[in-house]
């Protein structure tokens, strides 16, 4: 890192990011050479457990109490001043409208009260971005694979701020299924983490779970009927009188490996659609199921067979964070600069 002044160079220049667009309250200061000075996160897991996802106006009740004192902390931890900011970048899409405003009206309120730059950020493209701030180094043009509660989107980056959507899911995304067939085999919230406990102890290959589109030439994505698939397999199938097995922790166990290798199979094939149709060499991978241990262990499999590389986002990254905003040095650079009486852009993004 640079010094603050040293010689002829200039400055350090620091950038405060808000991140709101769900149910995780962050804020992170940068710098203008990518380095990330804090990032704090404050996480909601425990309020929404009890509903099994996330409650839309708990959220936004959470994020008010919890958005100024998250900056203060990310401030004091970079040890930064609010006189010493350049820009302020926020969150604007997609999201929650309630969750996206709270972020926004502090990010606004601070960048008129200091008299800096605005900087509006799209939390998909910042997910693809922790990709190039993990690897250090220009990976573009690449396939960009974002997989979250809400999205499971396949993206042509041909640079760090142009992406076009190529093809996304049609229903539920892999988050939110993790998410309800966690709850369906009596697992605790957030699915993700807890699926994946269960499977290490599972057969993958115990329950022939559907796997939609994967054999289209389509790059897209459908996972509700692989959730009534679990559905039924746990409970039975409505009108037969039928009793199912007993959901033992082998039977849960095998239930959360079948399905997950079904979601990541599903995955893994579409990106390598994408690498044939695009031609790129490089694939990246972010949003939160990028966490998830066997997505990341086949993709890595896939990219040795077939001559791409692989940049992950790191765990840290991967979950909703203001670290990965970090991409609004690179707006601000281009000139993308928002006016005071900017909006959010709410909903979830799909493909035409």
């Amino acid at each position: 890192m640079r010094p603050p002044c040293a010689g002829n160079l200039l400055p350090v220049q620091y950038l405060l990011a808000i991140e709101s667009s769900c149910d995780e309250t962050a804020a992170a200061v940068i710098d203008d050479t990518l380095n990330v000075r804090s990032n704090i996160v404050a996480s909601q897991d425990a309020l929404h457990q009890r509903f099994g996802g996330v409650v839309p106006e708990i959220a936004s009740r959470a994020h008010v109490e919890r958005i100024m004192p998250v900056i203060d902390e990310a401030l004091r931890q970079a040890d930064v001043t609010l006189q010493q900011l350049s820009g302020i970048a926020v969150v604007t899409e997609p999201g929650l409208v309630g969750s996206l405003l709270v972020g926004l009206t502090a990010g606004k309120t601070l960048a008129w009260l200091l008299d800096v730059p605005l900087v509006a950020v799209n939390h998909i493209e910042a997910h693809l971005f922790a990709c190039r701030m993990a690897a250090g180094r220009d990976i573009f043009p690449a396939v960009g694979l974002v997989v979250s509660g809400g999205h499971s989107n396949v993206y042509n980056c041909r640079s760090e701020t142009d992406l076009e959507l190529l093809g996304s899911t049609i229903d539920d995304a892999a988050g939110e299924a993790f998410d309800k067939v966690a709850s369906l085999l009596g697992l605790p919230y957030p699915g993700g983490p807890s699926i994946q406990r269960a499977a290490e102890n599972g057969d993958p290959q115990a329950f022939r779970f559907p796997r939609s589109f994967i054999r289209d030439d389509e790059i897209r994505f459908s996972f509700s009927g692989l959730k009534t698939a679990v559905l039924y397999e746990a409970q039975g199938i409505p009108g037969r009188n039928e009793q199912p097995p007993d959901l033992t922790p082998q039977r849960i166990a095998d239930i959360a490996a079948s399905f997950q290798e079904a979601v990541v199979d599903v995955l893994v094939a579409k990106v390598q659609l994408a690498v044939r149709k695009l031609g790129h060499r490089t694939v990246c991978l972010g949003g939160g199921v990028a966490a998830n241990g066997r997505l990341r262990e086949r993709l890595q499999q896939a990219a040795d067979e077939n001559g791409f590389e692989l940049v992950i986002a790191p765990r840290e990254l991967c979950t909703d964070n203001a670290a990965m905003a970090a991409i609004g040095w690179k707006l601000l650079q281009e000139g993308r600069t928002a006016p005071l009486d900017l909006d959010v852009t709410p909903g979830l993004v799909r493909a035409d």
